[in-house]
């Protein structure tokens, strides 16, 4: 059987770095599991890899998409099957590396066929438009707290969607996730990687630095056009818009980028901490990629 090998972990923890290193030794591919880095024009805020990390190894599902193009999990997930199919036709190995841990369990573990209905999702737009972010967090909070503290929850867009799935079936989202895993023909290996979380808030705060040396608010400003679209309703971008509008100057913006980075972080190590059988590893361990392969009980050699 064939085997995925997952890196996960919190925003600015070094996955890059540990995909390319593993995949160089396993001679694989790998896959993007980043809900942000689709997207062909979102670019520094994003902190996708640099022309020369995606030179060190083949790459999927990076640039691979138009902000202008509806992307969700589930489409992903049949997505990366079909590719994860024809890797595996000449490959015993392929990577899959992200923060973004709905995006992992769709290719692990499948989707929840989960309801919709444009009229009460249109209720809750109404309700966004009229009271505000707020509203949305404080009722969600409420009918499920579990999944509040995991979900994107400054995505109006993401809390939209949970309260119209809640309020057709009656379920919260934190149970709608706890489906049994649906068949693959390939085995899914998990290594998280963990760091002190001062070492990792330092790492944030360097990344977000080095975001707006490098062009955030000019990048931004491109994409005004787009700014409702539900790939920018997410750190980074957010913050740079409600300083172009005149709402904050520059320094609380970058500010609150780190602030809202840290706490996006808390919640993507909530989220893999939910994983039983994941491997929480230090990002040095992928110096020695073999070593790592013996603790999952694989020898690619």
């Amino acid at each position: 059987m064939p085997h995925l090998i997952v890196i996960g972990g919190p925003t600015a923890s070094g996955k890059t770095s540990a995909a390319i290193q593993l995949a160089n030794y396993l001679n694989c591919p790998i896959l993007s599991a980043d809900s942000r880095q689709f997207f062909q024009e979102m670019n520094i805020g994003t902190a996708k890899p640099s022309h020369e990390e995606l030179a060190k190894a083949q790459h999927f599902f990076i640039n691979n998409k138009s902000i202008t193009e509806d992307y969700s999990a589930g489409v992903f997930e049949k997505e990366a099957l079909e590719l994860l199919d024809q890797i595996f036709v000449t490959h015993q190995f392929a990577i899959l590396v992200g923060g973004s841990g709905l995006y992992i369990d769709a290719l692990c573990n499948g989707m929840d066929e989960l309801p919709k209905d444009k009229n009460v999702r249109e209720l809750y737009n109404i309700k966004f438009e009229k009271e505000g972010l707020e509203s949305l967090q404080k009722e969600l909070h409420k009918l499920d707290p579990e999944y509040f503290e995991i979900c994107d929850n400054q995505n109006p867009v993401r809390l939209i969607r949970a309260l119209e799935i809640i309020k057709l079936s009656g379920k919260k989202m934190s149970e709608q996730h706890k489906h049994k895993p649906k068949d693959r023909n390939f085995q899914c290996h998990h290594f998280i990687l963990d760091l002190p979380r001062e070492k990792l808030y330092e790492r944030i705060n360097a990344r977000v630095d080095l975001m707006m040396a490098s062009g955030l608010v000019e990048e931004v400003k491109t994409l005004l056009h787009y700014r409702e679209k539900n790939a920018l309703q997410t750190v980074g971008y957010q913050e740079i818009f409600a300083f172009l509008d005149g709402q904050i100057d520059i320094n609380r913006a970058v500010a609150l980028i780190k602030q809202n980075s840290r706490r996006y972080a808390k919640r993507q190590i909530t989220w893999f901490k939910r994983n039983a059988d994941a491997l929480w590893v230090k990002p040095e361990e992928f110096d020695n990629p073999g070593q790592l392969m013996e603790q999952i009980g694989l020898n690619p050699n």
